[in-house]
C-alpha cells in the first residue's frame, strides 16, 4: 500500500479535532442554557427574598410603635401605682395614728378600771345604742382572777369602761372617716 499523502494525513487530523471541537462546544452550549434556566430561578428567588425583605421591615416598623405605645401606656400606669402608693401610704400612716390613740385610749380605760374602786350603779344609766358596738370581744382583762370581794361589781364596771372607751374610739375612728372621706 501506498503511503498516504501527508495532506490527507493533517486534513483527517483536523476533521478529527473539528469534531472533538464541535462536541466540546454542544456540551458547553448544554451546560450554559442550564445555568440561564438556573440564572432565572436565581432572580425568582431573589425576588422573593426582597418582598420578604420588605415585609419584614413593615413588621419591624409596626413592633416598634406598638413597643412605643406600650412603653408609654407602662409610664403611665406606674405613674399611677406610685401616685395611689403614696396616697395608701399616706392613709396608712393616718390610721396608724388612730390605732395608736386607740390602743392608748384602751389602756389608759384598763389602767383606770384596775386602779378605781367600783362605783354603784346608777338606776337611770341609759347606754348609748348608736356607739356601741354590739358584740364585745372578750379581752385579756375579762379573764384575769378578779378579786374575792364582789366579783361581778368589779367585772361589769370594767366592761362598761371598755366599752364606754371603745364607744369614744369609735366615735373619733367615724369623724375622722368622714373628714378624710370630704377630703377625698
Amino acid at each position: 500500500m501506498s503511503t498516504l499523502p501527508l495532506g490527507m494525513i493533517i486534513e483527517g487530523l483536523v476533521a478529527v479535532l473539528l469534531l472533538i471541537t464541535i462536541g466540546y462546544c454542544w456540551t458547553l452550549n448544554r451546560r450554559l442554557q442550564r445555568l440561564r434556566a438556573d440564572e432565572e430561578v436565581l432572580r425568582a428567588t431573589i425576588s422573593e427574598l426582597m418582598t420578604a425583605t420588605e415585609i419584614a421591615e413593615r413588621a419591624i416598623l409596626g413592633l416598634k410603635t406598638t413597643a412605643a405605645e406600650a412603653d408609654k401606656t407602662l409610664g403611665l400606669r406606674l405613674k399611677q401605682a406610685e401616685t395611689m402608693s403614696h396616697t395608701l401610704a399616706g392613709q396608712l400612716g393616718e390610721g396608724e395614728k388612730v390605732f395608736s390613740k386607740i390602743s392608748q385610749i384602751a389602756d389608759a380605760a384598763r389602767a383606770a378600771s384596775a386602779h378605781r374602786e367600783p362605783a354603784p350603779r346608777a338606776e337611770s344609766y341609759a347606754p348609748q345604742p348608736s356607739l356601741e358596738p354590739q358584740y364585745h370581744a372578750p379581752m385579756a382583762d375579762d379573764y384575769a382572777p378578779a378579786p374575792a370581794v364582789e366579783p361581778e361589781r368589779r367585772r361589769s364596771s370594767r366592761t362598761s369602761d371598755i366599752r364606754s372607751a371603745a364607744a369614744e374610739a369609735t366615735a373619733r375612728l367615724e369623724q375622722f372617716r368622714k373628714r378624710n372621706g370630704a377630703a377625698a
